[in-house]
C-alpha cells in the first residue's frame, strides 16, 4: 500500500503491523497479570465466569444469547458459566418481562460487590503499574486507547480470501 509519508493522517501497512504486534504483546501481558493479581470471589469460577458478571453489571439483565454475542463465546460456554455464577450466588435467573418463557440473568447483590472489588483490586494493580508515568502520558494513553476501542468497535474490517 503506497502513501503519502508527509500526510500524517495516512497509516502504513508497517505501522499497522507494529502496532498488531504490541497488541499481542500487550493481551499477552494482560494474561499473564490476570493469573498474579488475586481474584476476589469464590474459588472455582473461570476468567470467562467474570467477563460474564461484567457485562451483566454494566449491560444490566441479559439473554444468555446476548451474552455469548457481547463476549464473542459460543452459548454452550456462558450457559456453563452462568451456571456456575448462578451457584455462587453471583447471579439468578429470572423471566424475560417480554417473553416470560425465557430466561433473564442479573447480577445479584452479592455478585455486584464481588465485580466491585475485582475492579478495586485492578484498579490498584493498575495504578502501580502507572504510578512512574507522567500525568500527561496516563492521560494520553487512556484518550488513545479510547480512540482506538472506538474506532474498532465501529469499523468492519474486510474479509479477504486468498
Amino acid at each position: 500500500m503506497a502513501v503519502d509519508a508527509r500526510d500524517p493522517g495516512t497509516t502504513t501497512e508497517s505501522d499497522a503491523d507494529l502496532l498488531g504486534a504490541q497488541l499481542v504483546r500487550l493481551m499477552r501481558a494482560i494474561g499473564r497479570a490476570k493469573h498474579r493479581v488475586l481474584k476476589h470471589g469464590p474459588e472455582g469460577l473461570e476468567q470467562v465466569a467474570y467477563a460474564v458478571l461484567f457485562c451483566l453489571v454494566h449491560e444490566g439483565p441479559q439473554r444468555t444469547g446476548k451474552l455469548a454475542e457481547l463476549l464473542h463465546a459460543e452459548i454452550s460456554t456462558i450457559s456453563r458459566q452462568t451456571r456456575s455464577l448462578v451457584a455462587h450466588g453471583l447471579v439468578e435467573r429470572g423471566a424475560d418481562p417480554i417473553d416470560g418463557r425465557v430466561c433473564v440473568l442479573t447480577a445479584t447483590a452479592e455478585g455486584e460487590r464481588v465485580f466491585t472489588e475485582n475492579r478495586r483490586l485492578r484498579t490498584q494493580w493498575l495504578a502501580g503499574v502507572l504510578a512512574e508515568w507522567p500525568e500527561t502520558d496516563r492521560s494520553t494513553l487512556v484518550g488513545l486507547l479510547e480512540r482506538l476501542a472506538g474506532d474498532i468497535e465501529t469499523t468492519t474490517a474486510p474479509i479477504e480470501s486468498k
